[in-house]
C-alpha cells in the first residue's frame, strides 16, 4: 500500500446526508454552506420528479453552483432499484425487508469498491425523506462506515 493511500484511509471522511422534504430553499442551502458541504452526492432513483421543487436535478445543479458553490453529482448505484422501493413505498411494505433488500443491493454492487472516499469526504447524500431513520441515504453512509471504518455521519 503507497503512503498516500495509507494517510487517506487513516484519515477521517466526513459525509453529511440530506432530505429536501419539509425544508424550504433558504433553509436547505443555509444548512449545506453552514456545514461546508463540498457536494451533494444525489442517491435518489428519480431526481426530475415534479415533486421535487428546487431539488430537480437540473435546478439544484444550478442552484448549488450559483448559491454556495457546491457540487453536484448523481450516483445511481447509491440509490434503490425502482423494485425494491416500488415494494416499500408504493405496495407498503415494512423497513426490514427494504433494509434487507436494499444493504443486499449495494453489497452487491460493491459500492465500497465503485466509491471513493475523496469523493465522499464533504459530500452530502442527498435524497427525499426528511429525516434519515428510514432513509436509504443512512444505510449507505452506514455501510460505507462498515467498509473503510473512518467515515464520521453527520445527519443535516
Amino acid at each position: 500500500m503507497s503512503k498516500k493511500k495509507a494517510a487517506i484511509e487513516n484519515q477521517p471522511i466526513n459525509l453529511f446526508t440530506i432530505g429536501f422534504t419539509q425544508k424550504n430553499a433558504e433553509f436547505f442551502f443555509e444548512t449545506l454552506i453552514a456545514s461546508g458541504v463540498k457536494r451533494i452526492i444525489d442517491t435518489r432513483l428519480n431526481n426530475v420528479s415534479q415533486l421535487a421543487g428546487f431539488a430537480k436535478r437540473n435546478d439544484l445543479e444550478y442552484f448549488l453552483k450559483k448559491i454556495g458553490d457546491i457540487e453536484y453529482v448523481h450516483l445511481l448505484d447509491l440509490a434503490p432499484t425502482k423494485d425494491i422501493l416500488d415494494a416499500y413505498k408504493k405496495q407498503k411494505g415494512d423497513w426490514e425487508t427494504y433494509e434487507q433488500k436494499f444493504l443486499k443491493l449495494i453489497a452487491d454492487r460493491q459500492i465500497e469498491q465503485t466509491v471513493s472516499p475523496e469523493l465522499m469526504d464533504g459530500g452530502c447524500l442527498l435524497c427525499s425523506e426528511a429525516k434519515p431513520h428510514y432513509c436509504h441515504r443512512r444505510l449507505v453512509a452506514e455501510y460505507l462506515n462498515g467498509k473503510w471504518g473512518n467515515v464520521r455521519i453527520c445527519h443535516l
